[in-house]
């Protein structure tokens, strides 16, 4: 009995950590830690035991993602935890990418099928659409994807 309640205990306190930790691990240990008593109260009081221990790890786990998700969010102390309001932007300007349209580059690195290139003194991430240019070549941007400009040769 002593091992049942003490990884419930360990499952609930890895799930309240879990909330100041980023990732994942700590929430699949709690889940583990629930598991675990699970099973040692099935091998220990049977199936009516182990039932009743996984009806009480099922509400735990349930009590815990609502605190943590729908109660915590709320709090003056959650409030610093979640994100209310959503950031709008771009690492590139779409207008500086616009522009290098039709510019001529050379390519940095080997485009295999990416690389760098320069254009105009600044060096750009780009693909190539003929597969393949050696360091070098000249090039022209013919388009933008991503974060990323898209290339072809110059004859």
């Amino acid at each position: 009995m002593a091992t049942i309640i003490l990884l419930f205990v360990f499952g609930i306190v890895l799930l309240v950590l879990d909330l100041f930790v980023p990732g994942i691990i700590l929430s699949v240990g709690g889940l583990l830690a629930f598991l675990g008593a699970t099973k040692q109260a099935f091998d220990v009081y049977g199936a009516g035991g182990g039932l009743l221990t996984f009806a009480i790890g099922m509400t735990l786990l349930v009590l815990a993602l609502y605190i943590e998700y729908g109660l915590m969010p709320k709090t003056r102390f959650g409030k610093k935890f979640f994100l209310h309001t959503a950031e709008h932007g771009a690492s590139q300007a779409e207008t500086a990418v616009a522009t290098l349209v039709g510019k001529e580059a050379v390519a940095l690195t080997p485009l295999m099928p990416t690389g760098q290139v320069e254009i105009e003194g600044q060096r750009y991430e780009a693909r190539t659409l003929d597969g393949h240019a050696e360091k070098g070549a000249r090039l022209k941007v013919v388009g933008a994807q991503n974060f990323s400009l898209t290339v072809t040769k110059l004859p």
